[in-house]
């Protein structure tokens, strides 16, 4: 028997009725259990995760051909180690990949959806072009989120009608593990959407920073930048290496910032606690604080000794499998929190 190459295909009826389901399933979905990605690369494929383990519907847009897909890809074999480590709730890894749903045309991306989250390049332009169509294709009550690491609101959303409702929600990368983000409003931003926007993180199971007002590098990059000025400087200056720093974070500083913060350290370091520390030790750090205001150039030479210094350690053609070694490490860690948040009710 031969096949008439001219023949319109056969049915798939299987296909067919998986398609029926899933545009159901969109259509009787909740608008606030509905979520817009747009762009998908490494950020937004990391807040996609997010949010569908939270059970959202997570419509995905980039106008890049063949990103989607990759999200897609990169995203089944990032669901599956959280099921390894029991990071999914008890979630089927099939069924939380299956809530990930690309789209071709960003109008259909949005609609329907009760947050958009941005995670373009770091490019304004870019940013100011994109955030009109936001802006024009997301129904008026809709939270548009930015996940921009260096770009205040105010220079993306100024010119846009709804401006009320934007916003940046930056978080540390990969927000599936990582649970604080920062919301920073725009001298514009309506207070009401900055409530609703903390809201909607902590259902999600984040840890939202809830800035008054925006700030070049908002707050963890500040924190972040400070620590590494002096780590560049104590190289720079000699006075020990590359891996003497990080023992000092990994073996000390950071064993109680992973969880607590730095006032609370320093609450609990004192007999009388917080007032008690500041009055006992601020004039070490006063003594300390004129030494620490000389910048050393990241990029000078002093990137030579901590590049050799990291390689030594590293070679390069293990970066990506110590990457990987590094999420399954974070995903242990949020896990043991996690359990630790259960049992204490903290």
């Amino acid at each position: 028997m031969t096949t008439d190459p001219t023949a319109p295909p056969e049915p798939d009826d299987e296909f067919d009725e998986l398609l029926r389901r899933r545009m159901a399933q969109e259509h009787d979905t909740p608008r606030g259990q509905q979520t817009a990605i747009v762009g998908t690369g490494l950020v937004g494929r990391a807040w996609a995760i997010a949010f569908a383990r939270a059970g959202h519907l997570v419509r995905l847009w980039d106008p890049a051909e063949g990103a989607v897909g990759a999200c897609v890809a990169a995203c089944g074999d990032l669901i599956q180690d959280l099921a390894a480590q029991d990071m999914l709730d008890g979630q089927d890894p099939a069924e939380v990949l299956d809530r990930l749903r690309p789209f071709e045309q960003i109008r259909d991306a949005l609609d329907n959806v009760g947050w958009v989250q941005e995670s373009a390049p770091e490019r304004l332009e870019v940013k100011r072009e994109l955030w009109e169509l936001l802006d024009h294709y997301a129904e008026a009550e809709v939270i548009l989120a930015s996940s921009t690491s260096a770009i205040v609101p105010s220079q993306f959303t100024e010119h846009i009608k709804g401006r009320h409702r934007c916003l940046v929600c930056h978080p540390l990368n990969p927000p599936y593990i990582i649970p604080a983000c920062e919301l920073v409003p725009a001298p514009w931003t309506a207070p009401e959407v900055m409530a609703r926007a903390a809201e909607v993180m902590r259902s999600i199971g984040q840890s939202p920073i809830v800035m008054t007002r925006e700030l070049d590098g908002f707050v963890m990059n500040r924190m972040q930048g400070a620590l590494l000025e002096e780590a560049f400087r104590l190289v720079a200056d000699g006075y020990c290496t590359v891996e003497d720093v990080d023992v000092g974070l990994r073996e000390g500083l950071a064993l109680r910032w992973s969880f607590m913060g730095p006032f609370e350290t320093i609450d609990l370091n004192a007999p009388g606690g917080v007032g008690d520390y500041a009055r006992r030790y601020q004039g070490i750090y006063e003594r300390l604080h004129p030494s620490m205001q000389r910048r050393v150039d990241w990029t000078g030479p002093v990137l030579e000794t901590v590049e050799r210094q990291r390689r030594e350690r590293l070679p390069a053609d293990r970066l990506a499998e110590r990457q990987r070694w590094r999420d399954r490490r974070l995903m242990a860690l949020a896990r043991h929190k996690r359990q630790a948040k259960r049992e204490i009710g903290d």
